[in-house]
């Protein structure tokens, strides 16, 4: 047994002790994590430093370095982080359903954590304060592996974290840091000990882990994301949220990709989107309808509409209503996050009942597809899966529940065979 393996399977007593642990017992070892990351901010910055020093001689991608970038801003939203996930309710130990099923035989099914969750995720530093803080508030030991990039800056972050929470009493153990490329493929061989393996990253990476273990997988791997302009939409408000929807952070997996415009409003929208997307040096992309109505757009086929780009680039398309634009985002888009600009209800009731995605919005920037900005603390991940959780993944995603029974010596003979019935009464 590889020395990982064995690492993970020792995790199964630590995480069945943290799940027993109390909620204040969790909240101080997250308070204490805030206070080492504030104490230590300078070391952080000088091995993040050393990070994009790195990623700048390698040639990594722009979109790459933004999220690979730790400063004072992102350190300020990761403690922020910190402190709404301190506020909120502990998710374990809560009775979901209270039934007697017969005089004396109680049935109560009551929420409890997952158990060991391995994350492999980005090159984003601040990924793994959330990740972490998330999977300790939720009592769920992790195993956590980061991307090479972030190699200096995750190792200072992770013994910061995992020390605070030891000296706050947490079992030691129930944090594991993985760093090799090599223990990817160890960690999805351990089926026998971990319980969930949520991957952030590329589709072809996504899709690698789904197709190399048998331990469940939760997670997305594109975010192709929409807004339809509709013809009753103010044009005004239209291209702010849009403006926002690409630039608040361009690099983010709900960063608007593709605008759907009605054709009734094209003459008049689409100068006021170019001018305003080309002051941002945003490019925009579009068939040769598009092209017709804006000169300058860079021409673009029709299968280049399931492109996520991830930086300063946006596909335009043209569409007769929201009957279209519902059939273009539900063939091209990552079932992530979409959105509708419109004053009329009924394309909006529309567009929600048909869009199939975790988030469907109406008059607003999918940038708040975001487990912060939900009030879930943070965020382990975004699933466009159907089981289990979908939409950003907050504590809700990171628990479960097990039925507890209590009776008086009953025994199921006596039901089957007549003597005594279930009356089956919710308390």
């Amino acid at each position: 047994m590889s020395e990982l393996k064995e690492k993970v399977h020792q995790m199964r007593k630590a995480s069945i002790e943290l799940a027993s642990s109390e909620g204040e017992k969790r909240n101080a070892a997250l308070a204490a994590i805030k206070e080492a990351l504030l104490s230590h901010r300078e070391e952080i910055f000088s091995e993040n430093e050393e990070d994009m020093r790195l990623a700048a001689e390698n040639g990594v991608p722009e979109a790459v370095k933004k999220r690979l970038k730790f400063d004072e801003g992102k350190l300020t939203a990761s403690t922020e982080g910190l402190d709404s996930l301190i506020s909120l309710p502990d998710p374990l130990g809560k009775t979901e359903l209270c039934r007697e099923l017969d005089e004396g035989l109680i049935l109560r099914r009551v929420s409890c954590p997952i158990g060991v969750i391995g994350v492999i995720f980005e090159a984003r530093p601040d990924a793994l304060i959330q990740i972490s803080s998330l999977c300790l508030k939720s009592g769920n030991a992790a195993v956590l592996k980061g991307g090479k990039e972030t190699t200096h800056t995750n190792r200072i972050l992770f013994r910061l974290i995992r020390e605070a929470a030891e000296r706050a009493g947490l079992p030691e153990g129930c944090l594991l840091q993985a760093e090799s490329h090599s223990e990817i493929d160890e960690l999805l061989s351990c089926d026998k000990d971990v319980d969930l393996v949520i991957p952030r990253g590329s589709n072809a990476f996504v899709r690698y882990i789904m197709d190399h273990t048998r331990i469940p997988v939760l997670g997305h791997a594109d975010g192709i994301c929409h807004i339809f302009v509709d013809r009753s939409a103010d044009l005004n408000t239209a291209v702010k949220i849009l403006l926002d929807a690409k630039l608040q952070y361009t690099a983010a997996c709900n960063a608007v990709e593709t605008i759907l415009v009605h054709r009734e409003i094209a003459k008049d929208f689409l100068p006021k989107l170019g001018e305003a997307m080309k002051k941002e040096g945003v490019v925009l992309r579009g068939v040769k309808e598009v092209t017709e109505l804006l000169p300058g757009v860079e021409e673009m086929g029709e299968e280049d509409y399931a492109t996520e780009y991830l930086s300063l680039t946006a596909s335009v398309k043209l569409v007769a209503g929201v009957e279209e634009a519902v059939e273009h985002i539900n063939r091209f888009g990552s079932h992530h996050t979409d959105a509708i600009l419109t004053k009329d209800d009924a394309a909006w009731e529309y567009f929600r009942q048909r869009v199939d995605s975790a988030g469907v919005y109406r008059n607003v920037s999918t940038r708040f597809s975001d487990g912060f900005r939900y009030g879930f603390g943070a965020e382990v991940g975004i699933s466009t899966g159907k089981i289990h959780a979908r939409g950003p993944v907050g504590l809700h995603g990171l628990v479960t529940y097990k039925y507890l029974l209590e009776g008086e010596g009953q025994i199921v003979a006596d039901y089957s065979e007549g003597r005594k019935a279930f009356h089956f009464r919710d308390l």
